[in-house]
């Protein structure tokens, strides 16, 4: 593979603008080489004193050469003293329905996203908009106004020079103010720092497909009186028990399906969340209820829950590539795994949480989301054309092998250091991702515990990718080959950088610039959006958090066949979907600036941009 730390002029500036130590007039970190060093000794530091030396040279080893890609904070924050959170994803908790506890929750917002973090909130629990407050003897304004708050609050906090802002809405099916929801993005000035999903039930789907009625309700207050006929029981966002709802009015559910459908193929939002999938497989479905993920979608979390990320870079574990022997090397990405997942449980300990309730969830979960990065690039360094079905086997062979090193690994953790506090071994045991997992690790599991609730999750990774000599991001094929790609200076002012995808660069630097590409050589507009479904689902069953992935769609794909992509999606056993055609609103899914043309005339920043992962 290339050798050198760098070779494009864009990823050493990444590094040296996003990842670098510095303290006011000094340079701290001289090369990259003394990121990863220090990221490795920041991490080892949990360890005890006599392993600490081992350790930090077992970090550092897959840290080099970006075999391993820990998330944007940890490599921006570990090691510096700085008072900041090594966790890239959080869920807020739960938005009480009252003034006092709405602008309670806008404060830990505003804290979190100051140190870093990317955010999602579930707006699901304030009452929709025209109904009465009993106890004050006013109406309320509904959830989407008090999300404009939130934008201006994320607005403000920017302006101050933190990080890009990343906030996460959900709205249940069910919310009688889900219509405004769908539409509001249709105004490209409108919540420009959220991305949206729909929380779809099982119910929801069930209704689609037998064009039923669908109640659109609220659960009663304690002083409201209505008819037990204008009422239904629901299990509510904010509390694991049914309550009683009032029906507000009636639709039916394929009118309101087709309704996400329109807005999401006009103007790519919002997504869709299978929230009853993702609670049924949650390996915590015992202890905890969850109706929101982080901004990307990759992580469900409970309230107050908390993620920290990883990516192992695949283009670094193929051997004789672009030749008939080139193939993974499976031991040695097990490895990596490994290691990767005890230095993601050290960060557990390391970080400082900007709430409280955070460190308490953070700790007595453990959390973490080991990934990939680069697998559209290694596919074709195999010779294997993106979305085919062999492409698809070998992507479920590698997360397999990922997860499974992982989860022997964390038992192997909770023998040496303890398990996650808020293990029930025999209701973990029964939860059916760990039930289909190899008959070892849940013997281990029974006998032992385990230190992590949850150990994998495919993010986004577009800045960590770039920064890697500009690999494919995620599960993602690749965008371009070539192309220019404009940075902003510190300034305000734009540089072009002339940017080339990794395998596209090993392949000239290999083969010489006049050589034809092979037809592993595909890009993304190049697959059909099925296609990009079905690599999605053939990582899935061997990912227990949830995976960030972008289905490309062409601009002039017919409504027709794009609403049936979310009903395959469905049916593939996902647990939520995004996909992006290019429209007049969001324009292009990945442009060559770094920020996106409409933003700067004041539009929308979409959600499935290259930089649109907190890191």
């Amino acid at each position: 593979m290339i050798k050198a730390p760098f070779t494009a002029e864009l990823s050493q500036r990444i590094w040296d603008t996003k990842y670098r130590w510095r303290e006011p007039g000094e340079v701290r970190d001289a090369a990259v080489e003394d990121t990863w060093r220090r990221i490795a000794r920041a991490v080892a530091s949990v360890e005890g004193s006599a392993d600490r030396a081992v350790w930090e040279q077992r970090f550092y080893s897959i840290l080099e050469g970006f075999r391993f890609l820990p998330g944007g904070r940890i490599q921006a924050g570990a090691g510096t003293g700085h008072r900041v959170t090594l966790f890239n994803c959080f869920v807020m908790g739960t938005i009480e329905d009252s003034l006092d506890t709405i602008f309670d929750a806008l404060k830990e917002g505003a804290l979190t996203m100051q140190q870093g973090g990317g955010v999602g909130y579930d707006f699901s629990t304030l009452r929709p908009s025209g109904a009465q407050a009993v106890s004050v003897g006013v109406t309320a304004s509904g959830p989407v106004s008090f999300m404009q708050i939130w934008d201006a609050m994320c607005a403000t906090i920017l302006s101050t020079g933190a990080r890009r802002g990343a906030m996460m809405a959900t709205l249940r099916c069910d919310h009688p103010d889900i219509e405004e929801f769908i539409r509001i993005k249709h105004d490209a000035t409108k919540l420009r720092h959220f991305n949206l999903s729909v929380l779809v039930s099982d119910a929801f789907m069930q209704a689609v497909h037998a064009d039923a009625d669908w109640p659109l309700v609220f659960p009663l207050g304690s002083r409201e009186v209505v008819s037990a006929e204008a009422t239904v029981e629901r299990v509510w966002s904010g509390s694991p028990d049914p309550k009683r709802c009032r029906i507000y009015r009636t639709v039916r559910a394929r009118s309101l399906w087709n309704q996400i459908m329109q807005a999401t193929y006009d103007y790519a939002e919002p997504g869709v969340i299978f929230i009853d999938r993702i609670n049924e497989l949650n390996n915590l479905a015992y202890a905890e209820r969850i109706s929101a993920t982080n901004p990307c979608g990759e992580l469900p979390l409970p309230p107050y829950g908390a993620c920290n990320l990883g990516s192992i870079n695949l283009t670094q574990f193929v051997r004789e590539p672009f030749s008939d022997r080139a193939s993974f090397d499976f031991d040695a990405i097990a490895e990596t795994a490994a290691i990767a997942t005890r230095l993601l449980d050290n960060v557990t300990d390391l970080s400082r949480f900007p709430l409280e309730q955070q460190a308490q969830v953070a700790r007595s979960t453990r959390r973490i989301g080991l990934g990939l990065t680069g697998l559209g690039d290694a596919l074709i360094l195999l010779g294997i054309p993106y979305g085919t079905p062999s492409a698809a086997a070998v992507a479920g062979d590698v997360m397999r092998c990922i997860t499974e090193a992982a989860y022997r690994t964390s038992v192997a953790l909770a023998r040496e250091k303890g398990a996650f506090a808020r293990l029930d071994r025999d209701r973990h045991l029964a939860a059916p991702f760990i039930a289909h997992l190899p008959e070892d690790i849940r013997h281990d599991i029974g006998q032992y515990g385990i230190r992590n609730s949850h150990l994998t999750a495919i993010a986004p990774t577009g800045t960590i990718s770039l920064l890697a000599n500009n690999v494919s991001s995620g599960l993602e094929p690749v965008y371009r080959f070539e192309y220019t790609r404009r940075v902003r200076e510190a300034d305000g002012s734009l540089k072009e950088h002339a940017v080339k995808d990794y395998a596209f660069h090993l392949y000239r630097t290999l083969r010489g610039a006049e050589a034809p590409l092979t037809p592993a050589f595909v890009t993304a507009g190049e697959i059909s959006p099925y296609m990009h479904l079905d690599m999605q689902s053939a990582l899935q069953p061997w990912v227990d958090s949830a995976i960030s992935k972008t289905i490309n769609v062409p601009q002039d794909y017919s409504f027709e066949r794009f609403r049936s992509l979310y009903e395959y999606a469905y049916s593939k056993g996902l647990k939520g979907c995004t996909t992006f055609r290019p429209n007049p609103v969001t324009g292009q899914v990945l442009v060559d600036v770094d920020e996106p043309a409409p933003a700067e005339k004041g539009s929308a920043i979409h959600c499935c941009s290259v930089e649109r992962e907190a890191d």
